[in-house]
């Protein structure tokens, strides 16, 4: 009982907060978000939204290689870093595009899940990571 309330941090309980972190973010990004776009790909790819006049198909294309694909490397902790970029331009995206910068309404999801990955950007993996074993 005496740890919950402690002002002091370790680097065991700190490795274990950035893996839970990462888990978190990941997978929820991944299952919740970006399976359901790759799986309907061509149903949502006619009329996604275009912020960056690429087309609505590579607009889609490009953000379930986010949702999906780089989520599930911020899960296993490989290339954890660079694998945030594009989450947080298409989290910035939903937020300030799609939802108008409703922080405090439809863009909170986006909005949490942008503070997620800017956290995991500047603090890394953590030592639970391929990353750590590969030397990243």
């Amino acid at each position: 009982m005496r740890k919950i309330f402690s002002t002091r941090t370790s680097d065991s309980a700190f490795s274990f907060a950035t893996l839970l972190l990462r888990l978190g973010a990941g997978s929820l990004m991944m299952i919740d978000h970006g399976l359901d776009k790759l799986m309907h790909f061509s149903q949502k790819s006619g009329s996604f939204a275009d912020p960056f006049h690429t087309g609505s198909t590579t607009a889609l294309a490009m953000t379930v290689f986010a949702e999906f694909f780089c989520a599930a490397f911020i899960v296993l902790g490989l290339f954890t870093r660079l694998a945030c970029i594009p989450l947080i331009i298409a989290m910035s995206v939903a937020l300030f595009y799609a939802h108008k910068g409703e922080f405090f309404g439809a863009g909170e999801s986006a909005g949490l899940y942008l503070v997620c990955f800017l956290a995991i950007l500047f603090f890394g993996p953590g030592k639970a990571s391929i990353d750590r074993f590969i030397g990243k």
